[in-house]
């Protein structure tokens, strides 16, 4: 399987494969909205307008795996916008590790080299795919993500 087989949810319930971004470099990243590093938010809102024209998406999965979310997916979607201002892509609250973790969170920890397998630590741990669908960087979650811009810039 290929990133762009998986199916995602977002926050109002659309369902969509990720083969919508074939071609388009993404950041993808676990996210909680009352963690401590929820200020990221902002600096991944930055990347996005900076790069967006250029093919690049921003992907948020919220995920409650580490008792730092909202209840509520909808939710916690509105309070990125409110608090935040993040016009990309929220979806809905999920697992990022274990059995019951969404299949892409497992994709992405097997597939980031030097990592496989590893488990996600914490809110904000993110990865950077190539327009050819290669996961080619993870990212721990005290990364600001000002520091991914040169790689970000390599695969635009």
């Amino acid at each position: 399987m290929s990133i762009y087989d998986y199916e995602v949810t977002l926050a109002d319930g659309t369902k969509y494969t990720l083969d919508k971004y074939r071609g388009q470099p993404m950041v993808i990243v676990n996210t909680a909205t009352k963690c401590g590093f929820a200020p990221q938010f902002e600096a991944l809102e930055q990347i996005y307008q900076q790069y967006r024209d250029q093919g690049l998406i921003v992907l948020g999965f919220p995920s409650n795996q580490f008792k730092q979310e909202l209840d509520n997916s909808a939710a916690a979607a509105e309070a990125c916008r409110a608090t935040y201002g993040v016009d990309f892509p929220m979806h809905e609250i999920h697992d990022v590790n274990g059995d019951d973790a969404l299949p892409l969170f497992k994709f992405l920890t097997e597939e980031r080299p030097g990592l496989i397998g590893e488990a996600i630590k914490w809110n904000f741990t993110k990865f950077l795919v190539d327009r050819d669908g290669n996961v080619v960087n993870r990212y721990a979650p005290k990364t600001v993500p000002d520091k991914m811009k040169p790689d970000i810039e390599a695969v635009l």
